[in-house]
């Protein structure tokens, strides 16, 4: 038995019986055992959140920046950026595409996963039909969401894929603010303008950061296109 297993084992029965009071340091400690077998965890976890900031900053480091922090291998840095993957497709498959869109915020519950961790501007469509079903979520771009040039043959591909009478145009601000520009509101106007001669209206075009999300048509802007 290694000099560490004692505390192992009382921090795993601690955690199953309250993970959700569970503290960050002490969550990624336990993650860290299993990369790094033999050794304390506990002084590398709070490197990691002093040197990142937060757990999720942890979650979202490049991995050769993660590899710079002793005790930190390939072996952690694979398990650190696995977690963030398999989390984010958890969000992902719960967010059910059973119901009717009946406003923003089912908009976007269903749309918020495929934003989870992004640390690029991504860009994703929510294509319903006539009575707002939801008919699937589908990322068309990754990148810059003014370049319309790029994304709106993708976004035309996905509505009429799904036989799409409606389509709610999603992005996010990896600036943190989730203002639109002047040049999301071209994006959206010109958008508008294709998907109409297709027979699919743009319901909405709503901008995420982490923790805020903008609806345009909320905002009044559909009101002037």
């Amino acid at each position: 038995m290694g000099i560490h297993d004692g505390h192992r084992q009382r921090l795993k029965r601690e955690f199953l019986a309250r993970p959700e009071s569970f503290p960050d340091h002490k969550a990624l400690e336990l993650l860290l055992f299993y990369a790094n077998p033999r050794s304390d965890t506990n002084p590398l976890a709070h490197d990691l959140i002093e040197r990142f900031g937060s757990l999720a900053g942890v979650l979202d480091a490049a991995p050769e920046e993660l590899e710079k922090v002793k005790g930190v291998g390939e072996h952690a840095a694979v398990l650190l950026k696995c977690v963030k993957e398999l989390s984010g497709r958890y969000l992902t498959s719960r967010a059910s595409l059973d119901g009717i869109v009946e406003d923003t915020r089912t908009a976007c519950a269903l749309l918020r996963p495929y934003f989870f961790g992004a640390r690029n501007e991504r860009v994703c469509v929510l294509c319903m039909d006539g009575k707002r079903k939801a008919l699937g979520v589908r990322p068309v771009g990754e990148g810059n969401v003014n370049a319309v040039e790029v994304t709106s043959r993708r976004i035309a591909e996905a509505a009429l894929a799904l036989n799409a009478t409606g389509l709610i145009l999603a992005h996010n601000h990896v600036s943190g603010l989730a203002f639109p520009s002047t040049e999301d509101k071209l994006t959206t106007r010109q958008l508008a303008e294709l998907l109409a001669r297709l027979g699919v209206e743009l319901v909405d075009h709503i901008i995420f950061t982490d923790d805020d999300a903008v609806s345009l048509r909320d905002s009044g802007f559909f009101a002037v296109i």
